[in-house]
């Protein structure tokens, strides 16, 4: 018996969501006959996110146990074969008997994508909401802002949503407009209630209208009500991008490839709440994924302030860019960071001193401690 975990990627346009259902074919029933086929033997998978009817995805995660002896990164290829031109799985690999899609840390990342513009574009229908109404993108951008790191969301979630706990973490939340009029929402967080990205995407377009100031989507987060905030976005605009599972990181710990390598120091944050990550060497590409990634990890250890080297010379960290909680604020230089860990990190110091800190230019940065009114509500 092995456990094997695929990466799904599907047009959710034909189907009437992830999950079984009695009537309507759904991207889950289409993997299981697939499975089964191949392998010869019953096979149910378990997915990661339970997605909508209508709703898109580029990486959502599932895991079956079979007997069959087939390679577990070769049955990607032979799935795709018997698999509808509108899912492909876009990895298979084998995982310990005990992984669970939806009981593992993991960061969500969901676009959900709006065509702003004055006539529709017929091809672009199926995957984005068009909004005749010339939205305000700068508005949006400071009301999104609120809706950033720990908050009761039971205004943003479905009234007949079975969850009893509402409170989640957003740990970024974006918005840009590109050179074809699409507004395109990034979001990423620790998990999401249901309709919850669909009822941000609609409420932020409410601001973008005009309908309520930015500052208002603080008094709907405070009021705990679903009629204070916008209308569910469609589904059709929403897209599943990835699911990142994370491992505990120790005392020290890091990582090294071809395209990165940086250290994360955290033994100061039972004493004083404090870590540190320090990148050595990233591609420019890279750079936001493993701050992202640090930055996150360390929160859940429970990091008040974060503290960010660059030391790649290469300025990978950019000044006020916000993860979560957190913006990276630039320091005066070398000494002031030091300082500034003070003297509970001397071992930390200490490894910091053979590294190549060198040149001028290098930035050196420190994330602001988390705000006092993340723990509202």
């Amino acid at each position: 018996m092995k456990r094997v975990k695929l990466v799904v990627a599907y047009d959710g346009t034909n189907y009437c969501g992830w999950q079984l259902q009695p009537n309507g074919v759904t991207i889950e029933e289409v993997l299981n006959k697939a499975l089964s086929d191949l392998l010869k033997e019953p096979v149910a998978v378990t997915g990661a996110s339970r997605t909508d009817s209508g709703v898109h995805a580029m990486g959502n995660v599932a895991v079956f146990d079979t007997e069959n002896r087939m390679p577990a990164d070769k049955i990607c290829f032979a799935l795709n074969q018997r698999l509808p031109e509108d899912v492909r799985v876009q990895s298979s690999e084998e995982v310990p008997l005990d992984w669970h899609p939806r009981k593992q840390n993991c960061i969500k990342t969901y676009e959900y994508r709006i065509l702003n513009r004055k006539i529709d574009m017929p091809v672009l229908r199926l995957y984005s909401h068009f909004c005749y109404f010339d939205l305000d993108l700068e508005k949006m951008q400071q009301a999104a802002g609120y809706l950033i790191g720990e908050h009761d969301f039971k205004s943003f979630c479905t009234v007949k949503s079975q969850a009893e706990e509402t409170v989640r973490t957003i740990y970024s939340l974006t918005l840009h407009k590109d050179e074809n009029d699409m507004i395109i929402m990034r979001i990423s967080g620790s998990g999401f209630l249901y309709n919850m990205v669909r009822i941000i995407a609609g409420t932020l377009m409410k601001v973008g209208m005009g309908v309520y100031p930015p500052e208002h989507v603080e008094e709907i987060l405070d009021g705990k009500d679903r009629q204070l905030a916008g209308q569910t976005a469609p589904a059709k605009g929403l897209t599943l991008v990835s699911l990142e599972y994370e491992k505990e990181l120790p005392e020290w710990g890091g990582g090294e490839n071809k395209y990165w390598s940086y250290r994360v120091y955290q033994a100061a944050i039972k004493e004083s709440g404090t870590a540190a990550i320090l990148l050595y060497r990233c591609q420019k590409e890279e750079a936001e994924g493993v701050l992202r990634r640090t930055i996150h990890q360390a929160y859940r250890n429970g990091a008040r302030r974060i503290y960010v080297a660059d030391l790649s010379g290469q300025g990978l960290a950019e000044e006020k860019k916000t993860y979560g909680y957190y913006t990276l604020q630039r320091l005066a230089g070398r000494e002031e960071f030091i300082s500034d860990l003070a003297e509970e990190k001397q071992r930390c110091i200490a490894d910091m001193l053979k590294s190549p800190f060198g040149s001028e230019g290098i930035g050196y940065f420190l994330a602001l401690d988390k705000p006092e009114r993340e723990t509202k509500g």
